[in-house]
């Protein structure tokens, strides 16, 4: 299972949020490349990087950013937010995303996600699924929608869709531990439909022992963050447990 910090991007700083609320903001201190280069420094090789501004305003906004965090670092990226247009999508991957995230678009216009899939492939995109008590959420999470989480997903990995990142908005932010049940739900319900899988898993995660849960669980990856900035996990030590599980 792969470690991947998180990066919350507001004008242009590394932010929190608590459960998506927008008026529950923490800032951190260190600008966007000083803390990547402590991630890529440390050892660790990917980062998730979620443009807020660009969720809130349907289009991307800190893309100076990527450009700097993909410049001057080996991270391999993957982005979100705000990513409503083909233009957004070229954006940034030139400004050097290797991946990036279909979220409130998927909700929202089933024909154009399936035609960016059809150009950009599963390698470059992944399925963006937020939840809040089962059922998808968008534009920053700021609605919820009538879809069921477990719906949307499979859909979207019959049309051939294979990452998913899946974020239980009840528990981003709050260092309650990751929601492993639902998720060793969500692969096993797939599992039996014949899809094959690569699931992500966001929010909540707060030890050590959370990652082994979630990898225990069949998990392909786990996004942290702020564990990572509150600095309940150390770096260095999630770099030693990411070394281990390889």
């Amino acid at each position: 299972m792969v470690i991947i910090p998180a990066m919350d991007i507001i004008d242009g700083r590394c932010v929190r949020l608590r459960m998506g609320d927008y008026s529950q903001k923490t800032i951190y201190g260190e600008d966007p490349l000083t803390m990547a280069k402590k991630f890529s420094d440390a050892g660790l090789q990917r980062l998730h990087m979620v443009d807020l501004d660009g969720a809130k305003a349907k289009h991307t906004v800190n893309l100076k950013v990527l450009e700097q965090v993909a410049h001057n670092t080996p991270l391999i990226i993957d982005v979100g937010g705000g990513l409503q247009s083909k233009q957004d999508f070229a954006n940034v991957f030139s400004a050097g995303a290797s991946m990036a995230t279909v979220g409130s678009l998927a909700a929202e216009k089933q024909d154009f996600t399936l035609e960016l899939l059809s150009y950009w492939g599963p390698d470059k995109l992944i399925l963006g699924a937020d939840c809040r008590h089962g059922m998808i959420a968008v534009s920053g999470w700021q609605q919820t929608t009538t879809l069921s989480l477990f719906d949307f997903v499979a859909f979207y990995l019959e049309k051939g869709f294979k990452k998913v990142i899946s974020t239980d908005i009840s528990r981003d932010g709050m260092l309650n531990g990751p929601a492993t049940a639902l998720y060793g739900e969500l692969m096993q319900v797939m599992q039996a439909k014949g899809f094959a899988l690569e699931l992500i898993a966001s929010g909540g995660v707060r030890s050590l022992a959370d990652l082994d849960e979630l990898d225990q669980a069949g998990l392909a990856g786990a996004i942290i963050g702020k564990a990572l900035y509150e600095g309940v996990i150390e770096i260095p030590a999630l770099a030693a447990w990411q070394i281990r599980g390889e």
